[in-house]
């Protein structure tokens, strides 16, 4: 299992609840954007993005997202959301996910989604800071 979220280094257990399925008895799609939501949230909170965020007005706001179906999961189970950062450009950086059923020991869904440093007290888009370029290589250098 620990191969499938090798490179992530941060990795999140979600069990699937019955109320995520939809009339088909899969997991319904939307629900793949909440689990991403969740390790999004624990890698900013690994990265103490909520105490910067009060400090600086400066935080991430999330600008484009896509997902990759690969199988479907079901109740009940169990999967692993990994998450890390991919890149980092001037003002944004992208980050890949990964959805694992542990059920099925296999990757459930892979994702991307663009990531844009955002000033919340002058309402506009900001250049990534080095003090937060510094804290996501930190976070990345503990992937294994």
């Amino acid at each position: 299992m620990n191969k499938l979220v090798k490179g992530y280094p941060v990795v999140i257990k979600l069990s699937i609840q019955w109320g995520e399925m939809d009339a088909f008895q899969h997991v319904n799609n939307v629900v793949y954007f909440r689990y991403f939501e969740n390790a999004r949230l624990a890698y900013f909170e690994k990265l103490d993005g909520i105490e910067f965020m009060t400090r600086k007005g400066v935080g991430p706001i999330l600008a484009a997202t896509s997902c990759r179906f690969k199988t479907p999961l079901t109740y009940p189970d169990t999967v692993l959301v990994a998450t890390k950062v991919t890149s980092i450009e001037k003002d944004r950086f992208m980050m890949d996910y990964r959805v694992v059923s542990t059920k099925n020991q296999k990757v459930a869904a892979e994702a991307d989604c663009v990531i844009v440093t955002f000033n919340y007290r002058e309402n506009k888009k900001v250049p990534v800071s080095e003090e937060l370029r510094r804290l996501i290589m930190e976070i990345e250098n503990t992937a294994t």
